[in-house]
């Protein structure tokens, strides 16, 4: 595992992550923007949908293994933990309307 590859929120979420052959984190993969035959195949390989040449950025929910896979490839710039977004359920007060 390259360490250097992942931002701080992944590197954390590895640690807590009890099966590390389930996927069940959830990240954005940076790669270099043009991808090779054989990168793709291991992007597809991995689950990731919509892995085309010319694109660099890249979401899929991964195991730990995946990860660690993916953090030693050369053409993989970065890994980032996606947050998960959470419904903002706030009543806003406007007030009235008036003329």
């Amino acid at each position: 595992m390259n360490y250097q590859k992942l931002d701080a929120a992944l590197a954390t979420a590895l640690n807590n992550v009890q099966n590390s052959e389930e996927p069940s984190l959830v990240v954005f993969i940076h790669t270099e923007p043009i991808l090779d035959s054989a990168a793709i195949a291991v992007l597809e390989s991995l689950g990731v949908s919509g892995v085309t040449s010319g694109k660099d950025i890249f979401t899929a929910t991964l195991s730990p293994n995946a990860i660690s896979q993916l953090s030693d490839q050369s053409w993989v710039k970065h890994l980032k933990r996606s947050h998960q977004l959470r419904l903002v359920n706030k009543r806003i007060n406007i007030g009235k309307l008036g003329v």
